[in-house]
């Protein structure tokens, strides 16, 4: 279902996604098509776990050991950019949350101005949930909306506003 095409195309990421939601013990096929050494299997497979993450982060609950580790291994900006907004949805520990943004900011030299973009959302959805990383996160957003890519700058403009918004008055 993930094969076929190149990587400019998702392909039946949407039946993938369609799949899972009627059946849900295929959600563990799923997440192995991550490792697939075909790149537009492993891409269309996080597309769709992005997606099923969206609507049901609990779905993906069971599997946030694995998916953490690729997390942090992952090279390829397609599974890195996916992961940077699936990560932030789960529920996390503590240093759990700490070694996510880690990765996040680790994400943020990537080559790749889509993956750099989605690590910053992925940053503010952490921030949002652990306040403690606010500061941090803000100066990292305030710096990025001056100085990154135009997409980087875009989705900073939003970010701050959300961020801004709940941070604490002196």
């Amino acid at each position: 279902m993930l094969t076929g095409g190149d990587r400019r195309s998702i392909g039946r990421a949407d039946e993938a996604v369609d799949l899972v939601r009627l059946y849900p013990g295929r959600t563990a096929e799923l997440i192995e098509c991550l490792w697939d050494v075909d790149a537009c299997v492993s891409m269309r497979a996080a597309d769709a776990l992005e997606k099923v993450s969206r609507e049901n982060v609990a779905r993906l609950q069971p599997y946030k050991g694995a998916l953490f580790d690729l997390f942090a291994e992952a090279k390829q900006k397609e599974i890195r950019w996916h992961l940077a907004l699936i990560i932030p949805r789960m529920l996390l520990s503590t240093a759990e949350f700490l070694r996510a943004a880690e990765i996040l900011e680790s994400y943020l030299e990537d080559r790749s101005s889509i993956v750099k973009t989605f690590a910053m959302q992925g940053l503010a959805d952490l921030a949002l949930r652990h306040t403690s990383l606010l500061p941090r996160v803000l100066d990292l957003i305030r710096t990025l909306t001056r100085t990154g890519t135009p997409a980087m700058r875009a989705r900073g403009r939003i970010l701050l506003k959300q961020l801004e918004a709940t941070e604490p008055q002196p």
